[in-house]
């Protein structure tokens, strides 16, 4: 007998806890529907809901977090070519 868990892909997820969501099915149907057990699919639905509350919570700060990031590394990146450049100037004399 094997306890291997089952990987089920983020859109699967996010498809079953729709469908749990909106409630046209009871988590039995849906349970048997998708092949996975109830408290799982409660897990997911909670997941869900928590993520939907932490998007309208701040609009845009993901968004603008990956901007940060990106402008971080591109300040680094200035900086290290800035480095190189003065330093190839010294070494040639000018």
């Amino acid at each position: 007998m094997s306890n291997k868990r089952k990987n089920y892909s983020p859109s699967f997820k996010a498809k079953v806890a729709m469908e749990a969501i909106k409630g046209d099915l009871t988590m039995s149907e849906l349970s048997a529907k998708y092949q996975v057990h109830p408290s799982v699919i409660t897990r997911w639905k909670q997941h869900a809901a928590k993520g939907l509350v932490d998007i309208f919570k701040e609009p845009g700060k993901n968004r603008k977090s990956s901007q940060d990031v990106q402008i971080q590394k591109l300040h680094a990146k200035i900086g290290q070519l800035t480095i190189e450049r003065d330093f190839l100037a010294e070494i040639s004399g000018q």
